[in-house]
């Protein structure tokens, strides 16, 4: 490809964003490099459209790349029924083909990821802001699935030492979480195929052999067969991406599933064709090659073929055949090629999206059909009239009333002797790991008494409920290990009540469970001492709560310090909001910044909200009006140095931000402004204050 095909996509970004694409944060440019920067951008919300289609303003408005953007510049939040999806994306346009990304702009990317996982929100910039609550429900609901996206307007492969790096860092992240974060590259070709539409996906033709055929004539044509691992990776070698053009999502290059069939054909190669469920393939023609007779071998010549279903088999199979040629060329598999000579308009859709919508069955599935869980369900309804259910597409019957399966073991996992169990709970949304037949006999047991698997329950929605009243007033770290750690601050409360008679009926249960408030905040606050104090304050919350060996330890840590009878400590300052408001107050900053000419005069500021509830009720507020989020400083207004954009009055910025909160919310209550107002690219208020503060030798004291 060449330059002729850039202009194309230049043009393309033209057209669609230059009405939308926010630069006012670029006034200072002017000319090519202003219009570099457009195109910078216009990449990005053209990469972020292709992950998760939208309008071209909707698609303007994922961009927030600028000072802040923590080395993103695009982002889209998919809260999907299933699974949530965050689409993240760095983008690299140059006039030239050669889009430059190189280690330094990886360890950028990654870092920004780690922030977002972390909840250090406030570190990004006001543009990423608003998508905050979107993110906040994609981690409630589960574990989402990230797409890192690297958009780069080059041709050439990124060099061996950049993509061994990303794998290094990608690995790093799926390590505690299987199949959290993948890594995609999108490159000329692709966004040039993205803007002509389906008229640049390649029409590809090409010959297949297939191993005892067998046909179908009525109602339409279509041909079935084995065919071996080495022919289908020759085959994904010379088409590659060309070859899933019709099918709903590409190849899944590091999924779980992926990983499961390379190791199939790796170490069972010989039983692959009875583990997979094959592949499906449109084509618009299938002619034969010779002499084919159904029940032998077969050469067929096929045009405008796709394969719509089995595309993460394919792109697999042929990993593993490049991995390990040896082993994986006894590999074979059952292969569909249906032709569309004489089918009726929209029938190729159909047996796309048909096939690629069918529910699996699940290993869960499996286990409702034990007898212990029969039992259960028999015991719940008999002996406490309430419903227990085993079976997906079952109704789950309201908290009071009964539980789930899913539940059970959630909250069965968390109160094992056993901590790793709560850890295997927490890495898959769906428990995959706690269905696995050794794990789900310790979870359960051979015979699962119902007054434990009950009163289990009950303890993990009460450890909820404190957590998620806690979390009001917690922000990054505090919040991440509140809302991360249920399952293990669960374990720990468990093992801090009396639970000798749990599986008794007459077990006065309730007077436990009145213990666990007090419990919950203790437990918090030594779990996060011990995360810090193990594996260090930068450490992820996620990867303590999902990694066995490390919950093992951060137990070990907690269990010592509660069993001492020692008063917990309270949480750092720095996550807590109201000991961070008082921390903002213990010197005038606005007075401290003034004084040593920090803020250049006429910088503009920008509002970032500080709490959940802040988030909560004032992000559409401040979305409907972007004025309301900016305020220009000046060294020379005294004790209100913010002129508001919104009405140009002049403001100390916590006035301006309890006034900003009462107009969002009706909530009128103190805050401290110096920690919501940020001078981008170089930190909060407060904290360009404190480093004054340093610089001159005014340590504060603690009080």
């Amino acid at each position: 490809m060449s330059k002729l095909h850039v202009g194309y996509v230049r043009k393309a970004i033209e057209d669609r964003f230059a009405g939308f694409m926010d630069m006012s944060d670029q006034a200072r440019m002017s000319g090519d490099k202003l219009h570099q920067a457009f195109l910078s951008r216009g990449l990005a919300a053209l990469a972020a459209q292709i992950e998760h289609p939208c309008s071209d303003r909707v698609a303007a408005t994922r961009v927030f790349d600028g000072q802040d953007d923590q080395g993103l510049d695009s982002i889209a939040v998919d809260l999907g029924t299933t699974r949530s999806r965050i689409c993240l994306v760095q983008a690299k346009w140059s006039d030239q083909n050669r889009g430059g990304f190189g280690e330094a702009d990886v360890h950028k990317m990654f870092h920004g990821l780690d922030l977002m996982l972390d909840r250090n929100f406030g570190r990004f910039n006001r543009r990423f802001q608003p998508f905050v609550p979107d993110i906040e429900r994609a981690y409630d609901s589960g574990t989402p699935k990230i797409t890192l996206v690297l958009a780069l307007m080059r041709e050439a492969p990124l060099s061996d030492g950049v993509r061994d790096l990303i794998k290094m860092k990608q690995d790093e992240q799926n390590q505690v979480v299987r199949d959290m974060v993948e890594v995609k590259a999108l490159d000329l070709r692709d966004f040039h195929r993205a803007i002509l539409g389906e008229s640049a996906a390649p029409k590809i033709d090409t010959k297949v052999q297939l191993e005892c055929f067998g046909q179908e004539s009525t109602p339409y044509k279509a041909m079935y067969g084995t065919m071996t691992v080495p022919d289908l990776a020759d085959l994904y070698e010379e088409h590659r991406r060309g070859l899933f053009a019709r099918n709903i999502r590409d190849s899944l290059d590091e999924s779980d599933v992926n990983s499961k069939i390379r190791e199939t054909l790796r170490e069972e190669p010989e039983h692959f064709w009875y583990f997979s469920n094959g592949i499906t393939m449109l084509c618009e023609s299938i002619q034969p090659i010779g002499r084919a007779l159904p029940g032998k071998v077969g050469n067929f010549q096929l045009s405008g073929v796709s394969v719509v279903n089995g595309a993460q088999t394919v792109s697999a199979i042929y990993r593993a055949f490049t991995e390990d040629t040896g082993a994986a060329q006894d590999g074979r598999v059952l292969v569909r090629l249906i032709s569309l000579e004489d089918c009726p308009p929209g029938f190729g859709d159909q047996v796309t999206t048909t096939t690629n919508t069918q529910n699996p069955i699940e290993e869960r599935d499996f286990k409702s059909l034990d007898p212990g869980q029969i039992t259960l369900r028999e015991d719940f309804a008999r002996l406490l009239k309430r419903s227990y259910v085993t079976k997906r597409g079952e109704t789950v019957p309201d908290s009071a009333h009964g539980c789930s399966i899913t539940e059970a073991a959630e909250a069965l996992a968390a109160v094992s002797p056993n901590a790793r169990l709560a850890a295997v709970a927490k890495r898959d949304d769906d428990l995959v790991g706690l269905w696995e037949d050794h794990n789900y006999q310790e979870t359960f047991g051979s015979e699962p008494n119902v007054f434990k698997v009950w009163r289990s329950v009950e303890l993990l929605r009460e450890v909820r409920a404190q957590l998620k009243s806690l979390r009001e007033g917690l922000v990054w770290r505090a919040d991440a290990a509140a809302f991360y750690g249920d399952l293990l601050v669960t374990h720990l409360v468990y093992r801090r009540l009396d639970t000798r008679a749990i599986e008794d009926p007459e077990c006065d249960w309730a007077a436990e469970l009145a213990k666990v408030p007090d419990l919950v905040r203790d437990s918090l606050s030594w779990v996060l001492d011990a995360i810090n104090n193990e594996y260090g304050k930068s450490s992820h919350i996620i990867a303590a709560v999902r990694n066995t060996e490390r919950i093992e330890r951060v137990v070990r840590a907690a269990l010592r310090r509660l069993d001492s009878g020692e008063e917990a400590p309270d949480l750092n300052e720095d996550y807590r909001v109201a000991t961070a408001e008082a921390k903002g107050r213990r010197g005038n900053a606005v007075t401290t910044l003034v004084a040593a000419g920090e803020v250049e005069e006429g910088t503009v500021l920008e509002f970032r909200p500080y709490s959940k509830p802040e988030r909560r009720e004032m992000t559409e507020w401040l979305a409907a009006d972007p004025r309301r989020t900016q305020a220009t400083w000046s060294n020379e207004a005294g004790r209100n140095p913010l002129q508001w954009h919104a009405d140009n009055e002049w403001y100390s910025p916590s006035g301006l931000a309890r006034k900003m909160r009462f107009e969002a919310s009706g909530v009128n209550s103190a805050a401290q402004g110096t920690i919501r107002w940020f001078v981008p690219g170089q930190g909060s208020l407060d904290e360009l204050a404190l480093a004054v503060r340093l610089r001159e030798g005014n340590e504060p004291t603690e009080t």
